[in-house]
């Protein structure tokens, strides 16, 4: 996704939003800032898969050192461009866990982003994983072509994103409508000047090439694999391509390939609409909730605050900075990424609603990774570049009908990310890769996990993926939060676990709460 969809975000998350390392350390980071501030698509035709890297790419190997806590890291080059496979090569970043047992094999990961670091993801929540997945399997995390360690896409400097990311997302006037195309302009044009040979070889396509080559290199005949948020794309458009070499993959928090750049954030902001209101009817039943007693009343302070920070910017008592509407915006969606959040989003609304939106701000930098030293990741520009290169994306005009009918649907989030999105109107580089539904004719088994109120990959989108792919199989959890496997229940975990390690798929229609 964008974002929000790990964050994943497309206008917010990949936005999943937006990775599924940073929603799982959420909790105690956020601690840490309050204490501080006191539709099913008929599937596509199966068309061939391309060559695997064992014909058209001889697989290198990883030289794996030492790096620390127990850890080993190293790289593997890749092509730039796999039609020309002998041509410039990229070092992929990688880090591995090594089993605790026996190895049995290796278990590939992703945790969303587009943009989140995979070698950032095992450091911080490798551990956390299954016991049993922990002592048959090295776990393996890698940044994708153009995001972290793994040739970065550059575009702006940090005060350049610090404007761009701050820039009203709800243009209420010509004025602010041209200042946000200025600025989408630029995110764009900054992109060519600083890595313009790379823009055409970031898409998921060739990433899932690259995790084709991660498998030949490591040694495994087949892959296994765990996917978040838009590591669930990933993952499906590695079936897709290779499914004779799919051995077992989880896709938790799917996408669903089929839809258009324009359903995919309108569907993604009506899932931080269900997210939020989920939250305010929590927030409600609870002594410290700013929001009231009626949940409608609460829905709509929520909206007055944002309107109230569209007029004038709320305070912020941390830096120098101002936290304008679209700050505000970034700080709420962030805590809904994780139930274990409201709590403090309870407390830093509470402080908004008296002119103090620090709290929230602190929010927005851990969704978009932001030091407090004013430095970012690049994975605001990554999750960029790769969404404007796999699906097309109208002309602002496209833009503006788009957001209105996001509006519409999501009052609070959905012009916000649908105009998140607009650099993609001045991308050098146009998608030439239409939407479609994934079938991976021919692969074994491969089991898609959807969570009921997942604000940043809305349910529906895994039982469309799960119904698309030839040989997919639903696994539900009724809950909240982005993501199922690493902060949902025992029953999730465990039937993820068993079919990683044995094969063995859960009941049929199973669902976990």
């Amino acid at each position: 996704m964008r974002r929000w969809a790990g964050v994943e975000r497309r206008g917010l998350v990949t936005v999943d939003g937006r990775a599924k390392a940073r929603a799982a350390a959420v909790t105690l980071m956020a601690l840490a800032v309050i204490t501080a501030c006191t539709t099913t698509d008929t599937p596509a035709p199966a068309t061939p898969a391309p060559a695997g890297p064992s014909e058209a790419f001889v697989s290198g190997t990883i030289a794996w050192k030492d790096c620390g806590d127990g850890f080993q890291c190293g790289t593997l080059d890749v092509p730039v461009d796999y039609a020309a496979p002998s041509g410039e090569k990229i070092p992929l970043s990688l880090i591995k866990l090594p089993a605790t047992g026996t190895k049995k094999g290796s278990l590939l990961t992703n945790p969303g982003g587009p943009g989140g670091s995979g070698v950032n993801f095992v450091r911080m929540s490798g551990r956390t994983f299954g016991e049993s997945l922990r002592r048959d399997f090295d776990l393996i995390g890698f940044d994708p072509r153009g995001v972290g360690a793994s040739e970065p896409v550059q575009c702006l400097t940090d005060a350049q994103l610090d404007t761009y990311l701050k820039t009203d997302m709800s243009p209420d006037s010509d004025a602010e409508l041209q200042k946000l195309e200025k600025v989408s302009k630029g995110f764009a044009e900054g992109c060519e000047e600083h890595s313009a040979d790379l823009l055409a070889h970031v898409g998921t396509k060739d990433a899932a090439r690259d995790m084709d080559a991660i498998r030949a290199a490591v040694g495994d005949e087949k892959l296994t694999y765990y996917g978040a948020s838009y590591g669930t794309y990933l993952g499906a458009w590695y079936a897709e391509q290779f499914p004779q070499n799919v051995r077992a993959l989880v896709l938790d928090g799917a996408l669903d390939p089929s839809l258009t750049a324009a359903e995919t954030n309108i569907q993604q902001a009506k899932g931080f609409e269900t997210a939020l209101r989920a939250f305010t009817e929590d927030c409600v039943k609870q002594p410290d909730c700013p929001l009231g007693t009626d949940v409608d009343a609460g829905m709509k302070k929520i909206t007055q605050l944002l309107e109230k920070a569209d007029k004038q910017a709320l305070k912020n008592t941390s830096d120098t900075r101002k936290v304008e509407q679209s700050l505000v915006t970034w700080g709420l969606a962030t805590p809904l990424y994780q139930r274990e959040a409201w709590p403090m989003l309870r407390i830093a609304l509470a402080q908004a609603m008296k002119g103090d939106g620090t709290s929230l701000l602190r929010f927005a930098d851990l969704l978009v990774e932001r030091e407090q030293n004013g430095t970012f990741s690049n994975q605001t520009e990554s999750n960029m570049a790769v969404n404007c290169v796999d699906k097309p994306n109208p002309d602002v005009a496209g833009f503006q009908a788009e957001a209105d009918t996001a509006a519409a649907a999501a009052p609070n989030f959905g012009e916000f990310i649908v105009w998140n999105t607009l650099p993609c109107a001045y991308w050098p580089v146009k998608s030439a890769e239409e939407p479609r539904a994934l079938r991976a004719a021919g692969s074994a088994p491969i089991l898609v996990v959807g969570t009921t109120r997942d604000p940043a990959t809305p349910y529906q989108w895994a039982k469309n993926l799960a119904s698309q792919l030839e040989n997919g199989h639903l696994l539900t959890y009724d809950g909240d939060g982005h993501t199922a496997y690493l902060s949902g229940p025992p029953c999730i975990r465990n039937a993820i676990d068993t079919y990683l390690t044995a094969g063995t798929l859960p009941p049929e229609n199973t669902t976990c709460t």
